[in-house]
């Protein structure tokens, strides 16, 4: 089955036993840029929808997975009572991360990452700078691209939509960065991608 080369060695039959036991139609995209998953629940004759991206590396793949499975659980049990990222959805994603983390599918520095986060999980991985930064060792080098904190302070730099901007100082944990076409300015994460603009500074 193709999904298993998308998941950690060790996960593969756990996550079947769930889409087949809560009739997951899986879908598997290419990525997308302001989502690493989505979920969609069951309704008239329509089973529950989960989309993940398929650009994410195995660990990637599997906790954004699980992310959207915590919102089938919390669903099932709340339907629109509570909020998305609320209380009830964060004790449905913690239990079901703590099962996998159980099963030793993760590397240390990933394990380690996750269980900080466990008591008060982020409504997105991309959102734990932490683990982010844990996650990002596993994907694959990207010809070009760089993280904010390497860009080096002065320089310019290119995000998605083709927007430049000079690195600034870094303010507590964000960088101070300047919109070259519009002079606003816009903090970023030390661990956002983006791409050199070689040349002048």
């Amino acid at each position: 089955m193709q999904l298993r080369s998308y998941l950690p060695e060790g996960s593969f039959d756990e996550v079947v036993r769930y889409l087949q036991q809560y009739k997951v139609h899986l879908t598997i995209t290419r990525k997308r840029e302001t989502i690493l998953g989505d979920y969609r629940h069951a309704h008239g004759s329509a089973t529950h929808r989960i989309s993940v991206n398929g650009n994410l590396n195995t660990y990637s793949f599997l906790i954004t997975l699980l992310h959207e499975l915590a919102h089938l659980f919390t669903y099932e049990r709340f339907g629109h009572r509570v909020q998305p990222h609320g209380a009830e959805w964060k004790d449905a994603f913690g239990r079901i991360l703590a099962e996998f983390l159980l099963k030793g599918v993760f590397p240390e520095d990933v394990r380690k990452a996750l269980l900080r986060t466990l008591q008060n999980p982020a409504a997105s991985s991309c959102g734990d700078e932490k683990l982010l930064r844990v996650l990002q060792k596993y994907d694959p080098p990207k010809a070009g691209v760089l993280l904010v904190e390497a860009v080096p302070e002065g320089a310019l730099f290119r995000i998605k939509g083709n927007r430049i901007f000079r690195r600034g100082e870094k303010i507590r944990k964000r960088y101070n960065c300047e919109e070259v076409a519009t002079r606003k300015r816009y903090l970023f994460s030390g661990v956002y991608e983006v791409e050199l603009v070689e040349g002048e500074k």
